[in-house]
């Protein structure tokens, strides 16, 4: 009982646009630096420099979304090429997450698309890759339109994008996607019972289901998850249906199971963390805390630290 609540709470909490505002004027506090790595592309490009050194892949995500300024829009824009170039110019191993409300996709789609393909020219230029974030379902068709027109219209074949496994929809989307590569998440946003599982045992079997249906399509798969269950079907299912590692690969969020992520990169598994940054990291945070209630304490934790 107490689980829900929280996780209720964090979540209408994270779309709050007044704390999220303020948020950028705090600076990482109630704990958030364990999980965002700083508030610049500097400090992100050491910490992905940091998990290369263990063998550790990255994917780093600019903290932001739901911008309603063409101004910001353009900004988050710049900001992400900027990120990309600096990829390059260190030589790290690291792709790029984008969230499109953060390009402007709830001012104009066109707009949007025209920032997309301002990013993912960069990542061209920088032999890179970008991953469109999945955002709550009222952006979920929208992105999947998106990615289409990204690849078909305009001929980018560096980009992918995210399927969540709560959603009714996500088997259909996994199909229809064959061929992409695609990163599979159970889901963090709060969503209605019309469009999603409420379910953990239902999430987690669609979930599975989804994992293996994409890997049998041959699409190269990234499992997005800290349940060491999980992990340990998608082991066996490989194996046990000749699926390459190459053609899959872990990916979990930066500060969360570090001891499993190094394990299964011994085991000889692709390991790759994704790597929020930034000053809007508010909402990131809060959705975090939704996720694990028990995360909870180490962030009233950090709070006191700081007081």
């Amino acid at each position: 009982m107490f689980s829900t609540i929280s996780k209720n709470f964090f979540l209408y909490v994270s779309q709050h646009k007044g704390l999220n505002k303020a948020a950028r004027k705090w600076g990482l506090k109630f704990g958030a630096a364990q999980v965002v790595a700083g508030v610049t592309i500097d400090h992100a490009i050491q910490t992905v420099k940091e998990l290369n050194d263990k063998g550790i892949l990255c994917t780093l995500d600019h903290l932001g979304e739901f911008v309603n300024s063409t101004e910001e829009a353009l900004q988050a824009t710049e900001y992400n090429v900027r990120t990309l170039e600096a990829i390059g110019k260190a030589g790290v191993n690291s792709h790029l997450s984008v969230k499109m409300t953060q390009l402007g996709l709830d001012i104009d789609r066109e707009f949007c698309v025209k920032n997309m393909c301002q990013i993912l020219d960069a990542a061209k230029r920088t032999n890179n890759f970008v991953r469109i974030d999945m955002e709550d379902y009222a952006h979920c068709q929208i992105t999947l339109d998106i990615l289409r027109e990204l690849r078909e219209v305009y001929g980018f074949d560096n980009v992918g994008t995210v399927i969540q496994a709560y959603l009714y929809r996500a088997h259909n989307d996994v199909k229809d996607l064959k061929g992409i590569s695609l990163r599979l998440v159970k889901g963090a946003y709060k969503e209605e019972p019309a469009v999603a599982y409420q379910d953990k045992k239902e999430i987690d079997e669609n979930y599975m289901k989804i994992i293996k249906e994409h890997l049998q399509s041959g699409s190269y798969t990234a499992i997005a998850s800290h349940d060491h269950r999980i992990i340990a079907k998608v082991k066996k299912f490989a194996e046990d249906n000749d699926i390459p590692r190459t053609q899959f690969e872990f990916q979990m969020l930066y500060g969360f199971r570090e001891e499993l992520q190094e394990s299964l990169m011994k085991e000889g598994y692709k390991m790759r963390v994704y790597v929020p940054f930034g000053d809007d990291w508010f909402g990131y945070f809060m959705r975090r805390l939704a996720e694990r209630p028990q995360n909870v304490g180490f962030a009233l934790r950090g709070f006191f630290s700081k007081k």
